[in-house]
């Protein structure tokens, strides 16, 4: 398909497609279609039956007086070639002449006759009747004349006029003209009063439809807006309700229905409006509460950690019990000041004071470095950690401690849960977003798990060993910051298969979009395909003799 084509295929659909969202967000719009559609539908049909019963009444009326007519005609036309005189080829003629015009002054003007030589007949006398039949002979077929001749008692069939698309009836019969032998008689009806007398039943009955399904649309519209206004009014209001606008209220009209519906909505509406109101409050002071102690533990702190170093570094001198326990007391104050340092971040960012310094940097460079950083403490539990980084630029404004920090705590989440397995992190931008994907092939996560795993002091196993210690902040805390940057943070785990995390953030004012980078699971090779390999900590180091002899 060339470019023209689809941009032909694009320019028809986008009308449709307009209306389908159109359609599909109105309630209105929808309840007057349906009804439209089935109103429609059922007056065809109507009209369809109505039509077809007034039609076969008027035609069944009308065969009836016609093969009465005619069979009346017959008996006349027989009872006069049995009672005339002609006895000469020349008064058989003027005979079947005035037979004619008498047969046509009987029938009137609707009515034509034609009469055919029986081709049976072997009568020597000549007569000449196609003269008085010019034109509507052609509609006597052969099914007819058989008909006629094997006796059939009044044989009629609707015919075509020829040239015109007016209908007709025939009808046949046999007339005995004595020495000129028998000869066919056929009455030859048109149905153009009748057709022109459906055709308007059918513009009346048109008519009428069209005015039935306007009233019936816009009373369906009259109805439908009065029973969706108060549901529009409820919407606007909660859509404010939801920007935080807690005060607006539905106007009660009446005692109907919807009056009920509007105390119900204000009443549940100051009800929310207790308890949001309520829980700012607990909010606030657990936020002030917590930033109050982590603020006030400082001090504390700062004096125990000078003690704590004292110690040790003269725990040499120290028995070994005293000497072990100064190692211990140095570690636990580590975790506590990175608790506090956690606790004071979660609280600044929940009182909206996190402060940004957004710079030009490339974000490869930011994970390469933190991998880097984090291939010893991999070495040494014996996790190979692997990067690849996909060719082009993955520059964009961020701030480069957050975004550290982030890559930081998915690289120990993942060394932490590898189980010896290896971890693979992979970077790759598009014009809008750059993708940071960590994958390790540990334990895994299950759904319920996948969906704690940004919960605040949460673990996977509480109960389970950690060797890099950790305060239960350090996911919450990153997928603050990858939102505090306008990208995301998301996870997939899979017992037994792994766990991946996948950081995009917005290279461009235009936000991250919905189309990634870079998968949130890789497929298998996918890892290779990404790009060079820039960091593989599962790599012998060469010697440095070799190098030089290379």
């Amino acid at each position: 398909m060339t470019d023209e084509e689809r941009s032909l295929g694009a320019r028809i659909l986008a009308p449709l497609k307009a209306a389908g969202r159109r359609w599909s967000r109105s309630l209105s719009l929808r309840i007057v279609s349906s009804t439209l559609v089935v109103g429609i539908g059922t007056v065809l049909l109507l009209g369809a039956y109505v039509t077809d019963q007034i039609r076969d009444g008027l035609v069944d009326d009308r065969v009836d007086r016609v093969l009465s007519e005619s069979a009346r005609d017959a008996n006349i036309a027989q009872q006069r070639a049995d009672s005339t005189p002609a006895a000469n080829p020349a008064e058989m003629q003027q005979f079947v002449y005035d037979l004619i015009i008498e047969l046509r002054a009987l029938g009137g003007e609707s009515r034509g006759l034609v009469m055919l030589r029986s081709p049976d007949n072997t009568s020597s006398v000549p007569l000449t009747v196609g003269e008085s039949t010019t034109g509507l002979d052609e509609t006597i077929s052969a099914e007819m004349r058989a008909a006629v001749a094997g006796d059939m008692t009044q044989p009629w069939q609707y015919v075509q006029f020829p040239g015109s698309d007016i209908a007709g009836i025939v009808v046949g019969s046999e007339v005995d003209l004595g020495v000129a032998g028998p000869y066919e008689l056929y009455f030859v009806y048109s149905l153009e009063d009748e057709q022109a007398t459906l055709a308007l039943i059918q513009r009346v009955l048109l008519l009428g439809a069209v005015v039935l399904m306007g009233l019936v649309v816009a009373m369906t519209w009259f109805v439908t807006t009065q029973a969706v206004r108060p549901v529009r009014r409820a919407s606007r209001v909660a859509s404010r309700l939801a920007e935080g606008r807690l005060s607006e209220r539905m106007t009660v009209r009446g005692h109907d229905e919807m009056a009920t519906l509007a105390q119900t909505f204000n009443e549940m509406a100051e009800s929310l409006q207790r308890q949001i109101t309520k829980l700012e409050r607990l909010s606030r002071l657990q936020r002030r509460f917590v930033s109050d102690v982590s603020h006030e533990l400082r001090t504390p702190l700062t004096t125990i950690r000078m003690a704590s170093d004292v110690l040790y570094d003269a725990r040499a001198d120290f028995p070994a019990s005293v000497s072990r326990s100064s190692e211990l007391l140095s570690a636990q104050l580590d975790r506590f000041e990175a608790l506090l340092s956690d606790l004071l971040e979660i609280s600044r960012i929940d009182a909206g004071s996190a402060q940004l310094e957004f710079e030009k940097m490339d974000i490869a460079d930011v994970v390469r470095e933190e991998v880097e950083a984090m291939v010893p403490v991999a070495q040494d539990i014996g996790v190979p950690v692997r990067l690849r980084v996909a060719e082009g630029e993955h520059s964009a404004s961020l701030d480069r401690p957050r975004v550290g920090r982030i890559v930081r705590n998915l690289l120990s989440n993942a060394v932490e849960h590898a189980q010896d397995t290896r971890v693979e992190v992979s970077v790759r931008s598009d014009r809008r977003s750059t993708a940071v994907v960590v994958r390790d092939f540990g334990v895994g996560l299950t759904p319920q798990q996948v969906e704690r795993v940004f919960d605040r002091f949460w673990r996977a196993d509480a109960a389970r060993a950690r060797t890099m210690g950790g305060t239960g902040l350090g996911m919450s805390i990153a997928s603050e910051d990858a939102q505090l940057h306008g990208g995301a943070l998301e996870v997939w785990g899979s017992p037994g298969q792994g766990a991946s995390f996948r950081l995009v953030l917005p290279r461009t004012h235009e936000g991250v979009g919905h189309n990634q980078p870079l998968p949130l699971v890789m497929r298998q090779g996918a890892f290779e395909e990404v790009g060079p390999l820039i960091v593989d900590s599962a790599a012998e180091p060469q010697d440095p003799e070799s190098e030089e002899d290379a």
